[in-house]
Parts: C-alpha cells; structure tokens; sequence
C-alpha cells in the first residue's frame, strides 16, 4: 500500500512533469498507451518499491480467479531490458499477470517487488470511436512530444525565445515534420496504407483499431513494454517488422505470444506458467523447449526409481506386516513410504488430437483459374491471375498488407465475384473456408454439441462429443453457450466444424490466432497429412514452413511463384522497405520523372525477386541430396473451403 502522501506526489508527478522518460517517484506508473488517468487506475494493487530497486521480483505469489487457482506461491524475477517471453496453456494466468502488473487487478497474497520510477506501455483491449485520425491517434502514444508540442505553442503563441530555445534543446523536442514521418512509417509497418492514415478511428474495424493500439504503445517512451498476443491481426510482413522492432527495443519487455519463430529472435528468457507455478529458464523457446525435454526425462527417471523403491517396500510390508518377528521392521518402512514426497511422472501429452479424414473425392485438377481479375467495384486488386490446384497442392500467401492476399482468399471461396475471367471448380469439390470473420457465424446461444449436431444429425451424441474432445472440448464445455466462448475457443470450433466435414480444399487466412501453442503444433500436424489441396496465408512461420511446398508472392496486382524461402521473403522485404525510406527522403520530382520512377520501381521488385531465386538456386545446388530431401519437407502449402460453415455454422 502506497501511504497517502505518496499518492500525492506521484498525482503532482504525473500532472506537471515530462521528462524523457516519466518518472514517479516512488509510486505507480502512469501507463503511456492509455488515455487513463492516474486518478481511475488502482494505485494500492501492488507493492512498489522505492527508486532504487532494479528488477521486478514476484513471491509467493497467489492468484484466484473464482474458485480456479491460476497461481500458487509462485516466484520469479525479471532484471532490466531483460525480454521475457511468458507461456504456458490458455487460461494458465499469463494475461492474468500482466493485468497484475499494470494495476487492473489485486492477487490474493504477492509480495512484489517492482521500480516505482518505471513507465509502462501496453496495447489497449479497446478504443473509442474517435472522430481523430489515426496517424494523430498513434502520436499521441507519444505523450512527452505532445507535452513538448503544447508547451511549444504557448510559447510561440506569447513571442517568448528564451522558452522556444529551452524547449527544443529538451530530450525528445523532435521537429514537427520529421516526428510526424518517422511516426507514419512506424504506422506504414504495421499495415496503415498512405490512404488510411489520416482516415478517422471510428472508420477502422476493430482488428484495426487493435494495430492503431500496437502502434500507439510502441511510440510512448517506456522502461516497461507489455504485450499480449501483439501479432494478432498483423500480416507477416508486420510481424516481421515488428520482431526487428522489439530486438532493438532498450527497456524490459514480457512478451505473451503463442508463435515461437516470433518469440525466438526476440527473448532472452521464458517464463512458463505450469502447475499453478512458474519456471523461469535462460534462453529463447528453442532452449525453453530443449531444457524442459531434458527436465522431464530427468524427472521421468526418478519417477521410475522412486516407483520401484516404493514396490519394493510395499512388497516386504505386505509380507513381513503380520509376523510377530518381523512386525517392528514392516512398521518401520510403513513410516518410510509415508515419509516419502512421492514424485509426479511427467506428462507432456498435447490436449488436442484430431486429423483430416481420406475426402470423399479428390478431382483432379480440384480448382483452375486462367487470366483472371479480381477486386471491388471499379478498383482492381489482382490481375490476370493464374491458379492451378490439384490434390496435394500446397500454397502459402505471401505479400504485403494490402496486397492482396485475402481478396485472393476470398475469391477462392466464392466470396468475392471475379471482375474478369472465371474460376472454374470441379464437380464434386467440398470447401473448408477459414477466416476470422466466420467466427461471428457461430449461433451465440449454442453450443460445440449443437453446432455439430446440426452438420451430423444421424450421428450419436457420444461419438460427437469423443470428437469435440480432441478439439478441447470436453465435460461441461460440450454442452456450454458460445456466447461465452474466448476467441481461441471460437476459432477451435470452427475449425472442428471445418475437419468432420472432410473438405478436399482448404482455404485458410489467418487460423492460428487466438490460437495457443498446443493448438497451433495439433493442426499443424493435422495439415501435413490432409490429402486434399491447400493455400494458407498466415504469419506463424513455424506454420508455413511445415504445411507448404510452393509459397506464391502477392504484389503489384499480380500473384506470381516466389523462387525462395521465408528467409528469401524477409530479405526481399527489407530490401523493398529499404528501397521506399529512401524514395522518402529524396525530393519529390514532376510528374514525368515520377511516372519514370513507378517504371523503375517495377523494374527493381522484379530485380529484387530475381536475385532472391538465384540466390535459391545458388543456395540449392551446393547442398547434398540429403539436405534437399530435408528442404523438400521443409514447407508445405495449404489451401482450404468450407461451403456449408455459413450456411449451417
């Protein structure tokens, strides 16, 4: 508890001081990527140290959530700019800290030590239909600048020099113009089009308004940045921008995310939420996951030994217990087994298990399309597309945001008419469609069961519900409302609903978010199996590189084989990135040079692709054929339908 006094002076802090990076002495911190005030957030939740503690260190901590213990005399520590990846199953507690940590929340019984004069930045779970524009609303993330604008317009507003020179030899007083541009591009990355930017927030849906969230909280200045599932709602390309962004990133960071190639190249350490407790392991989640197989094996081997001593006792006390000659000895090892901390075997098995049943038919070829256009209204997204798909094609989308990859998806599915040419299906073809917006065709008042129902009438309800289980569903949960349902549960369901109907196409954009770890690897292997053919646009890499054997680039209207890998992709996108700043900087030319320029442009992207598939082909032709057996395995594509989900969802 904060006695008053101190409440007092972080209020004064907050409210009069604008230091490069706030501080509030001794107190809570003012969150930067919120329009919360201090006087709405619960300043009592924890216990804050004074200025000089240097890490945030959690004791026995408890938390409830109901009559569910989520943790229980839990303890870990986080050192400064450490970057810390928190995982463990969904409903574990990982969302559940990070609300402790930024007040929304008391635990039950904590001792927790935190540095008072830390900033915290966080994404909001929400935003207000606001009539600003967006590029505005992401600046004011930014709230030292925006203090330093203020200040900067009175004292130009009054004619003072003296409060101008002061001001703009400050910390963060950046010029007008080249803030607002580093702001743009810092919004450009993760998806925001030149045309959107100065569109109002109320315009954007909520997935977007999600990113301006993003954007805003990595603009404020903050010792502390807090990030839940950030990669939800991004492209890859946003993703991969985004990881470079938090690797450079100076202040602490924990990191909720369910993608371990995002997760990776970014933390330095994981803290996994397991047994009502955590376990804190040095290293990515590639070292997470080969340090815990190496402590579960040993634990399994004691298990063992311990089981086997246990045997043995039991063994003589059954024997020797009713023999007056041996009754104090069977007495003795009685004591012993009780004395005994019996020790867990270990159990890694995942949750979730479910496959692509053998389609009904597999025409070949499944879905063919020659010179066609695709778009909306008068504006054209792609042009003279060509697509052939047949049984075993796999297909991953690749492009930047707004390119055109879920207008492509779309069109596939039979959502969007062609504006030119046709797509031709063959007879006999079962869709599985998956996109985030199927999620609001789940009926709100049903549940798992009854959604199934509906699609297998004649099937037995205790088949239907052995089948949910392997989705996760299981108990109460079968029979439960979805209305309730987290979007994870969601996305489970139709995903279920998608897998019993055995579609021969799939065509999925986006399905792993919400989605946990468990779930992801579960339909990932499901993936690799599933005989029909498959185009998948994701930015889980882990994903694309075990499901995909072609990926295809979408860009400049046009929807071409990419000759590379994803590391040929991220290369290739960083050189465009690099390519667009520099355009940026250089002066704007008269027309007939721009026109010129867009020529070039073209020009250097097909370059660009042309250097990455030599660079393949260089690349391949010095590996051994066992390696390229190994990269033949190494991605598989995925493309997928679901006719009757909309219909009968």
């Amino acid at each position: 508890m904060i006695p008053d006094g101190r409440k007092a002076a972080i209020f004064w802090a907050a409210a009069t001081s604008f230091p490069p990076k706030r501080r509030h002495r001794g107190g809570i911190p003012l969150p930067c990527s919120t329009q919360q005030t201090l006087s709405n957030y619960v300043a009592d939740k924890l216990t804050y140290s004074d200025d000089t503690a240097l890490m945030i260190v959690f004791s026995a901590l408890q938390i409830r959530r109901g009559t569910n213990v989520l943790l229980d005399n839990a303890t870990a520590t986080i050192n400064p700019r450490q970057k810390v990846g928190l995982v463990g199953k969904n409903g574990c507690g990982k969302s559940t800290q990070l609300s402790l940590l930024k007040g929304e929340i008391s635990s039950d019984a904590s001792n927790v030590t935190f540095p008072g004069n830390w900033a915290l930045a966080w994404v909001n779970k929400e935003t207000p239909a606001l009539s600003k524009a967006a590029l505005e609303y992401v600046i004011d993330g930014d709230r030292e600048y925006r203090q330093l604008e203020s200040e900067l317009a009175a004292a130009n507003a009054r004619d003072d020099g003296n409060a101008i020179a002061l001001l703009h030899g400050k910390p963060g007083c950046y010029p007008g113009v080249e803030h607002t541009r580093t702001r743009r591009q810092s919004a450009a990355r993760i998806g925001l089009q030149p045309g959107t930017i100065n569109a109002a927030v109320s315009d954007f849906s909520g997935g977007w308004r999600m990113r301006l969230n993003l954007a805003q909280a990595l603009v404020c200045r903050s010792d502390l940045l807090l990030l839940d599932e950030p990669t939800n709602h991004l492209d890859l390309d946003a993703v991969i921008w985004l990881e470079r962004w938090l690797k450079s990133y100076t202040g602490t960071l924990i990191l909720i995310s369910h993608d371990r190639d995002f997760l990776d190249p970014v933390v330095d350490k994981i803290i996994h939420i397991e047994q009502q407790t955590m376990f804190e392991y040095t290293g990515n989640y590639s070292s997470f996951e080969r340090q815990r197989v190496a402590k579960l094996a040993q634990q399994q081997a004691l298990y063992q030994s311990q089981q086997e001593k246990v045997t043995h006792l039991q063994k003589y006390i059954d024997r020797f217990r009713a023999q007056a000659t041996k009754a104090k000895q069977a007495q003795s090892r009685i004591k012993m087994l009780e004395r005994m901390e019996l020790i867990a075997p270990a159990h890694v098995d995942n949750p979730f298990s479910f496959s692509f049943r053998t389609p009904e038919s597999l025409p070949n070829p499944i879905l063919k399309i020659e010179q066609v256009s695709a778009g909306y209204g008068e504006r054209v997204i792609l042009d003279a597309i060509k697509l052939n798909l047949v049984p075993g094609s796999r297909i991953g989308l690749l492009g930047r945001n707004g390119a055109g990859k879920s207008t492509l998806i779309k069109l596939l599915a039979g959502e969007l008419e062609s504006l030119a040419g046709k797509v031709g299906l063959a007879k006999g073809i079962k869709l599985g469609y998956f996109a985030q917006h199927q999620l609001e065709y789940l009926r709100a008042d049903e549940s798992p069961l009854q959604h199934l129902a509906r699609i297998a009438p004649k099937t037995l309800e205790q088949q239907l519900r052995d089948y949910l289980g392997g989705f996760g569903f299981q108990g109460d949960k079968v029979s439960e409302a979805t209305e309730r349902f987290s979007g994870g549960e969601k996305a489970r369901l139709v995903l279920a609903l998608i897998v019993w109907q055995r579609p021969n196409l799939l065509l999925l954009d986006e399905p792993t978010n919400h989605l946990d770890l468990d779930m992801r690897q579960a339909l990932t292997e499901a993936l690799i199996d599933f005989e029909g053919a498959l185009v998948v646009v994701s930015h889980d890499r882990h994903l694309l590189r075990s499901t995909t054997d072609d990926l295809y680039l979408v860009h400049d209207r046009k929807v071409d084989v990419f000759e590379g890998d994803l590391d040929d992709y991220q290369q290739w996108l960083s050189d465009l990135q690099k390519q667009e700043t520099q355009q940026d900087a250089a002066p704007k030319q008269d027309n007939a040079n721009s026109a010129q320029s867009r020529k070039d442009q073209k020009r250097r992207d097909a370059e660009l692709r042309a250097d990455a598939a030599a660079a393949q082909r260089d690349r391949k032709a010095g590996e051994a054929d066992g390696q390229m057996a190994d990269t033949a395995q190494r991605s598989r594509s995925t493309a997928g339908r679901q006719r009757d989900l909309r219909a009968e969802p």
